[in-house]
């Protein structure tokens, strides 16, 4: 049966408007056409920044109250079309139905806690007399919006890594003008459509559909754009920031992350966790697990467990909710992976499982006695291959683990509290999940890498720090006061 082609609109400045162009919207797993959508150009991203910046200028005391009221109702859209986004989630992109519906209950409750963040986005007072001769004076900061947001998202979490860039801009009164992936704008359009119902003020939210290379440069250099907030891989990152110029930057480059299994471990927990962390999302995941690091003692027992349970995974039709584990976004990156691991095999890595594409689908696969000079060691492979390794000691397998130039988040599995102790301080990276693989998260917690792995930290409290400034306010009293 033939899906029926949408025809969708980009959202500027409060008006749904079509495109002299369009591009398709393919579904990865059949190659069908799903949608026709604006391919936008420079004079449209010009047009919906320069209306962000007006309207920010005419509202720049937009009431925190109203900001709450529509990021609640945009939230209350969402739950109440909850199973129309994750079918479009699965369509667009590489989710299972299920891992769909998780995404969409996520980014509600990104909304929901950006509206109770609105709130409490405070200044404090400053004892200006803790300074001799400044006896007469009182004050406090308080923290301002900065102008207008661009934001550029990538494909493997359409919906809420989305709602990772407006809900916190909106609850820190910015304007935002956002560029979604390519292959997966539709949950991003729908989106708009609910902070549209939710009555936003026209300015205030912009969604430009289309080529990164003929209006992401615009997004990133234009002047009135006084901040850039951009997910996706690092040369993009590093390429973003050198176009940049003088302005905020906040970044999230991916990862290559590893996860360390002690000889105390649990070993059901640690094989479930990894295994789930390793290939949810077909592996295309900032934090999923790459690297997997065992104690030799439990070595051979462990990898014998994880096999076992990834030849269980149900690799294909991504709408079943019989299914683990549907294509990658794009035939070609499934092609990518598949020379990424025919290299490391070429170069002495052990086939243990998995290994076969057919189209973009590409079977879980795990990879033993991996050089470390192969790119499927050291780069972000952003597909379902993990790499197991025996270790000696704690002391290796951290040794190990910060050897790749990146620094997103890692996992440890171990009873012993030393231990744990020992990772956090020693692990190069931005979140240490102890007893759970690199792969867990939430939405309100401050989420973020170092060295490659990015700069700053969203999680929707931090990336309102970032999107705001704070103001000195000081009052010099008279000399008489307090007399």
């Amino acid at each position: 049966m033939q899906t029926k082609i949408m025809s969708e609109k980009m959202f500027i400045a409060g008006k749904w408007q079509a495109g002299k162009e369009t591009f398709d919207v393919v579904n990865p797993q059949n190659n069908e056409v799903i949608a026709k959508v604006p391919l936008a150009s420079k004079d449209d991203m010009i047009s919906a920044i320069e209306q962000a910046d007006v309207a920010f200028q005419h509202l720049a005391s937009w009431p925190v109250h109203e900001r709450i009221r529509v990021l609640t109702s945009a939230a209350n859209y969402l739950q109440e079309h909850h199973e129309l986004f994750a079918e479009t989630i699965s369509l667009e992109g590489s989710k299972t139905i299920t891992e769909s519906r998780g995404e969409v209950s996520r980014a509600i409750q990104t909304i929901r806690i950006s509206a109770e963040e609105a709130r409490r986005l405070k200044g404090e007072t400053i004892n200006f007399d803790q300074k001799e001769g400044s006896e007469n004076r009182v004050g406090y900061y308080y923290r301002f919006p900065i102008g207008v947001i661009g934001a550029i998202t990538p494909f493997n979490d359409p919906l809420n890594l989305v709602a990772h860039k407006i809900g916190p801009a909106i609850a820190a009164g910015n304007p935002i003008v956002l560029k979604p992936a390519s292959v997966t704008p539709l949950s991003a359009i729908m989106l708009a459509k609910a902070f549209d119902q939710a009555g936003i003020p026209k300015g205030f939210l912009s969604v430009i559909t289309g080529a990164g290379r003929e209006i992401g440069e615009v997004l990133v250099t234009h002047p009135a754009v006084k901040m850039v907030s951009f997910t996706g891989g690092l040369e993009a990152g590093k390429h973003i920031a050198h176009q940049a110029g003088l302005k905020k930057i906040s970044m999230e480059l991916g990862s290559n992350s590893p996860v360390i299994i002690l000889n105390d471990a649990c070993l059901t927990e640690a094989v479930a966790s990894t295994v789930s962390g390793a290939f949810s999302a077909v592996g295309q995941n900032c934090i999923g697990v790459q690297r997997i690091y065992v104690e030799e003692a439990i070595y051979d027992t462990f990898l014998q467990k994880f096999i076992e349970r990834t030849k269980e995974l149900q690799v294909g039709d991504k709408m079943s909710e019989w299914t683990d584990m549907g294509p990658l976004i794009q035939e070609k990156e499934a092609i990518r992976v598949e020379e990424w691991v025919q290299e490391a095999l070429m170069e002495g890595a052990t086939l243990e499982t998995g290994g076969t594409r057919d189209g973009a689908f590409y079977d879980p696969t795990v990879l033993t006695n991996v050089s470390h000079d192969s790119k499927v060691y050291y780069e972000e492979i952003f597909g379902p291959v993990v790499i197991i390794e025996s270790i000696q000691n704690i002391q290796e397998a951290v040794k190990r683990a910060n050897e790749v130039e990146y620094g997103l988040q890692a996992g440890i599995f171990t009873k012993n509290l030393d231990d744990a102790f020992y990772t956090v301080q020693k692990l190069h990276v931005g979140g240490v999940m102890v007893n759970d693989s690199s792969d867990y998260r939430i939405d309100e917690m401050p989420f973020g890498g170092v060295k490659g792995s990015g700069l700053g930290r969203e999680g929707v409290k931090f990336s309102m720090e970032e999107m705001t400034e704070p103001k000195v306010v000081c009052f010099k009293l008279g000399n008489t006061w307090g007399m």
